[in-house]
């Protein structure tokens, strides 16, 4: 780590969330000091400008900070292959951003004396930097070994969110309550578009805006107005 906290930066994943990670963090003062390759060069490129490509080898060479966004079921074999290539290295942040996993799936790059973070931003990303708005407005959950919670949390508010702890063995609750309001979300707006094209409503998406995200606010207010009332549902933070 350099002498003002800043680190050097290096991801892994070009998909909709690492590319943000990173200009976040760039923009919190850190540098981002290399990627890996994606399928959409010019978009990674309008998000983190001149930042090099590189392969996952010579990312986690450069980097302070490495930063794994990839597909979930890509995550455990990465982190484990890049250990067999003896890649990590001693005090090394390594941080992913699966909502699912916590910090177990990091354990061989742990056993390489990395130090593993989990910080997931509760965002639905589009992989543009209108992201960066929302984040300002999210929560991040984060876990991590007790010694280095606080720079987990740090980093999570580095990326503008609000950290919550959420313990190794809940993170997969975690995980199933996200997806739940995503995939319900969706669908219910799908159908209810769906419909309102065939009453011949124009426009039905734009129709629905005002109805559908007063009628979201109004179940969020009331869902926390429960857990208030109810301390067995507070989580831990």
């Amino acid at each position: 780590m350099r002498r003002d906290g800043r680190l050097g930066v290096g991801i892994i994943g070009a998909g909709r969330v690492g590319p943000v990670v990173g200009a976040a963090l760039g923009g919190a003062g850190h540098a981002v000091v290399g990627i890996t390759r994606g399928s959409d060069e010019e978009r990674v490129e309008a998000i983190l400008p001149g930042v090099p490509v590189l392969d996952a080898l010579e990312v986690v060479r450069r980097s302070e900070l490495v930063v794994i966004a990839v597909p979930h079921e890509e995550l455990p074999g990465l982190v484990a292959g890049l250990a067999d290539l003896n890649a990590w290295q001693p005090g090394q942040l390594v941080m992913h951003t699966d909502p699912a996993y916590g910090i177990g799936v990091l354990a061989p790059a742990a056993a390489k004396g990395a130090i593993p973070l989990a910080v997931h931003p509760a965002v639905a990303f589009s992989g543009t930097s209108m992201d960066l708005r929302q984040l300002s407005q999210a929560y991040a959950a984060v876990t991590a070994p007790a010694p280095v919670l606080p720079i987990a949390q740090a980093l999570a508010v580095e990326l503008g969110c609000e950290p919550v702890v959420v313990a190794e063995e809940s993170r997969a609750a975690y995980a199933e309550a996200l997806e739940t309001a995503t995939e319900f979300s969706q669908s219910i707006v799908r159908q209810s578009t769906r419909l309102l094209a065939e009453a011949g409503v124009p426009d039905p998406g734009r129709y629905l805006s005002a109805l559908v995200h007063s009628t979201v606010d109004q179940a969020l207010s009331e869902a926390g107005s429960a857990a208030t009332d109810d301390p067995t549902t507070a989580m831990e933070g």
